[in-house]
């Protein structure tokens, strides 16, 4: 596997997409960050796998898979974004990158584009209503609209197959994303925020449904599992809710059992 520098040198020094490049700094060229992430996700990836990267940016977890021989199918709603993941695994015939989000149901959505600070565009109203005048979000405006087409978790699987691992960051839309999903599957992860407790207390809700029985999480952009055990999903929805606001962010990491 390449690391990608010339491609992500270029886009950094492309103008036309200038908003990404604090992205591609902060997420690409950072040997360490790649090794740290890469051996956390080792525990769920395996050579030869399948992973869903619902809500690429600019790809940085994609790469990480892509070292951990997996194929990955990456749902990415914004063109920028689309534009540099395009540019960056252009020569990988193992990234199959689709144009749009993921959601309760197909069809198309309206999407919210914050211009300055694209990795948190967003299709959760919801989501936007929250982070005003919430703290550490004060300075985050949404001032685009796309409209993108929507697909399902499910329609995923029919057509590529089930994945071993589905990473889910879509910024407050992560309940419509799981409610597209209908069976359980080997682990999958969804980003939370302390602004969004209540979609994070929905997915799950969701995922106890489907079968899920075994939660941890990492918080902000770490890349260690913060109880060290798989606990219940009422006993990790009592952590989150417990959380700091400014604890801010991270991820619930989700398997079938806790064992």
């Amino acid at each position: 596997m390449g690391t990608h520098s010339a491609a992500v040198e270029a886009l950094k020094a492309d103008p036309r997409i200038a908003s990404l490049r604090r992205s591609l700094e902060v997420y690409y060229g950072n040997p360490d960050r790649d090794t740290a992430m890469d051996a956390f996700y080792a525990r769920f990836v395996r050579p030869g796998d399948l992973v869903f990267d619902i809500g690429s940016h600019v790809g940085d977890h994609i790469g990480s898979f892509r070292r951990l021989g997996a194929r990955v199918v990456a749902v990415e709603p914004q063109p920028l974004c689309l534009r540099a993941l395009r540019a960056i695994y252009a020569d990988d015939d193992q990234v199959t990158l689709i144009e749009g989000a993921c959601g309760a149901e197909p069809g198309r959505i309206g999407f919210l584009v914050n211009s300055a600070n694209p990795t948190v565009s967003t299709a959760s109203t919801d989501f936007v209503a929250a982070a005003a005048g919430a703290g550490g979000w004060e300075d985050q405006v949404w001032d685009g609209r796309i409209e993108v087409p929507v697909t399902t978790v499910d329609t995923l699987i029919a057509e590529h197959g089930t994945p071993a691992f589905v990473k889910i960051d879509v910024e407050g839309f992560e309940d419509a994303v799981l409610a597209g999903l209908s069976r359980p599957l080997p682990a999958l992860s969804f980003e939370f925020t302390t602004i969004g407790r209540a979609v994070a207390l929905r997915c799950l809700r969701r995922l106890a449904a489907l079968g899920f029985g075994g939660f941890d999480l990492a918080l902000g952009d770490d890349k260690a599992l913060a109880l060290g055990r798989w606990v219940g999903a009422e006993e990790m929805a009592a952590y989150l809710l417990a959380l700091p606001h400014e604890a801010n962010s991270g991820d619930v990491y989700c398997v079938p059992t806790a064992s």
